[in-house]
């Protein structure tokens, strides 16, 4: 009876507060501090999967540079694993199961700034959008998706550099100072962002993509299971088929951007005179004429098992970071007013 009360009295502080049952919600929406911190745990989350899921898991790619015994630099590229269980069983066998982490350093250098940009940049818009359009409005997920990606890609873009010669050479901090500043001085601070234009065609539309269908998705299973939030299942749900349909349409501009990045990485590693850089249609043009239609999808069965797990895990994991600080100011703000109503 007791509880009873006071759950009463906590509702009618709310409801006196915010004028509506309704718009009580406001009262406990997370902060963007709270998403950024959200967004930083699920990229953690899922960069600490190791490498089944770094060469493409919906937010950036990776390509692994290493040395056989007659230091000749050798490429991994995702088409040597035929599926994530596969990925995991070769390379604890070859390489031992720490090797599941290598490369985390810069993995989580790319992935946390990234991500927490990103996601954060997202819901901010998500909701200047639904505050002009209405929170029904299609186009939404499609506006800030493609805004926040376009951003976060764009100020993240030199990390690129550094993630590469991180992992392609043994460099300390104070040499990879100095090769920045080289490069810099040598081809002036827009070096920094190349490769931006084939990234930029393939994650924009990729991310205009994924959250259309992710909260679509997301909408219809909510209202299938009568919840009010998406559970971790429904958030794992949508993520992984929203991630599968982007990756499906977008696979074109990946395997041009692969093309590219694999081709300067190769000209630098091997020391050979790098040759002038060839636009996105140009290389994609070559694909075809030398593979056919086809080429432009090469990898897709790779890439969908990568991405689908990856982009679930993520979104999963953002999610249930909001819920836990959703509640946490719920109950925070129960407490502010059963302590002032007492």
């Amino acid at each position: 009876m007791q509880e009873n009360n006071c759950q009463q009295r906590v509702l009618f502080y709310e409801r006196k507060i915010m004028g509506s049952e309704e718009n009580t919600k406001e009262l406990y929406k997370i902060t963007p501090t709270q998403q950024a911190i959200a967004s930083c745990c699920g990229a953690i989350v899922t960069s600490l999967l190791g490498k089944c899921f770094v060469y493409s898991n919906g937010l950036m790619d990776h390509v692994y540079v290493c040395e056989d015994q007659n230091s000749k630099p050798w490429y991994k590229k995702p088409g040597h694993f035929r599926g994530m269980l596969d990925a995991f069983v070769k390379i604890i066998k070859i390489e031992g199961i720490k090797s599941l982490w290598s490369g985390l350093p810069p993995t989580l250098i790319m992935a946390v700034p990234s991500t927490v940009i990103y996601f954060t940049s997202y819901d901010q818009l998500s909701e200047v959008l639904i505050s002009k359009l209405g929170k029904d409005n299609d186009h939404i997920p499609v506006l800030a998706g493609s805004i926040s990606r376009l951003g976060s890609l764009t100020v993240i873009s030199p990390l690129e550099l550094i993630r590469t010669k991180m992992q392609s050479r043994q460099l300390s901090y104070k040499q990879l100072r100095i090769y920045i500043n080289n490069t810099v001085a040598k081809d002036g601070w827009r070096s920094l962002w190349r490769g931006w234009s084939p990234t930029v065609l393939r994650d924009v539309p990729f991310s205009a993509m994924y959250w259309y269908h992710y909260e679509l998705m997301k909408k219809q299973l909510c209202k299938t299971f009568d919840a009010h939030e998406p559970t971790f299942m429904i958030s794992f749900t949508s993520g992984a088929a929203a991630g599968s349909i982007a990756a499906t349409v977008t696979l074109p501009f990946d395997v041009v951007k692969t093309h590219k990045q694999t081709e300067i990485w190769e000209y630098e590693t091997l020391n050979l005179s790098q040759k002038r850089s060839t636009s996105t249609w140009t290389v994609m043009k070559k694909i075809v004429a030398e593979h056919g239609f086809t080429g432009l999808f090469a990898g897709i069965v790779p890439r969908l098992i990568k991405v689908a797990p990856a982009c679930a895990i993520m979104i999963s994991t953002y999610e249930y970071g909001k819920s836990f600080f959703r509640k946490l100011n719920k109950e925070k703000i129960h407490k502010a007013i059963n302590s002032h109503s007492s």
